[in-house]
């Protein structure tokens, strides 16, 4: 269960967007001296292809929240030039107020608990100390999550946590390929619904839910040490390693990664077979977590017979 975090947090592309459609930003570090900002390094993800006679669908592996470091170029922007349609795990308006329009009646349906339990009833006294410490940090209130579900609160926690270490969604392969395609003015699809996804956080057992949040309350801010391995492995395209890191206590518990990985990437096999049937150009963008280990997509299209290949590295001249 210690990857639990991290699972969400490459699992999930609107992750982020649930925990904003409540939570406070994270409250903003004191300012320092300008200083000369360090070049980010260039990222060179992993990329994969499936093609027929008329169809190619390009499988690309996101890190939803990301620091800014370049990585639309090179193959993967020369893969979604020749696209005609990009799709992704779930489309949300671009504007975060509109998006916290469409969140937020879904969250009071959702991640609100049905019984009216609160977090602070299921938390030792030790736990709902460092609770309201870490709440008074990102600027709200003690209790401020009391009525929500304990899935909802370490993903606000965990969004929290990442954003303080510079990731954000904004930075995010979604949100600069979906900017992209609106400018080109191609089709745009999705593979689940919103309302979908969060169906998935409110069905994990409650014990899961809450030994990830006091993860959460144990180890937030050291989530950017422990994402930091896996962004490496993601932005060197080391797929293999990617899926050694994520998997590591999650494949302990079947259900769960089945629900957060296996089912979903047996959909998204299934989407792709029935796309090969119609002629185009697809460029599909999932988390990254999705194309990489045990059932996997690639591995979901193997059992149908369905080949996929890795995409050379080419730097663009």
């Amino acid at each position: 269960m210690k990857r639990l975090l991290l699972a969400v947090v490459l699992a999930f592309a609107p992750a982020s967007a649930f925990a904003q459609a409540a939570a406070p930003a994270p409250a903003a570090a004191p300012a320092a001296a300008p200083t000369a900002a360090a070049p980010l390094p260039d990222a060179d993800p992993a990329l994969w292809v499936v093609r027929d006679a008329d169809t190619t669908i390009y499988l690309f592996g996101t890190f939803h929240l990301l620091d800014g470091r370049p990585w639309f170029n090179d193959e993967v922007k020369t893969a979604f030039d020749s696209s005609n349609e990009l799709v992704v795990e779930v489309l949300l308006p671009e504007d975060q107020a509109a998006q916290v329009q469409v969140m937020q009646p879904l969250i009071m349906r959702y991640a609100i608990d049905p019984q009216g339990r609160t977090i602070s009833s299921r938390l030792t006294a030790e736990q709902n100390q460092k609770l309201n410490a870490t709440l008074s940090r990102l600027g709200a209130p003690a209790g401020a999550f009391d009525r929500f579900e304990p899935w909802f609160l370490m993903l606000t926690l965990a969004n929290a946590a990442a954003q303080q270490v510079g990731l954000n969604p904004q930075f995010g392969p979604e949100t600069i390929l979906r900017r992209a395609a609106t400018e080109r003015n191609i089709a745009q699809g999705e593979l689940e619904t919103i309302e979908s996804q969060l169906q998935i956080f409110d069905n994990i057992p409650e014990a899961d839910q809450l030994r990830g949040l006091r993860e959460a309350l144990d180890d937030g801010e050291e989530l950017g040490r422990k994402l930091a391995p896996m962004l490496e492995a993601w932005s060197t395209g080391n797929a293999e390693r990617l899926a050694e890191i994520l998997n590591e206590d999650l494949t302990d518990d079947r259900a769960l990664y089945d629900a957060i990985f296996t089912n979903r990437n047996a959909n998204w096999a299934r989407w792709i077979q029935a796309r090969l049937a119609r002629p185009g150009t697809v460029f599909m963008a999932v988390g990254a977590g999705h194309l990489a280990g045990r059932g996997s997509v690639q591995e979901q299209l193997r059992a149908m017979n369905i080949a996929s290949a890795r995409v050379p590295h080419a730097e663009a001249n």
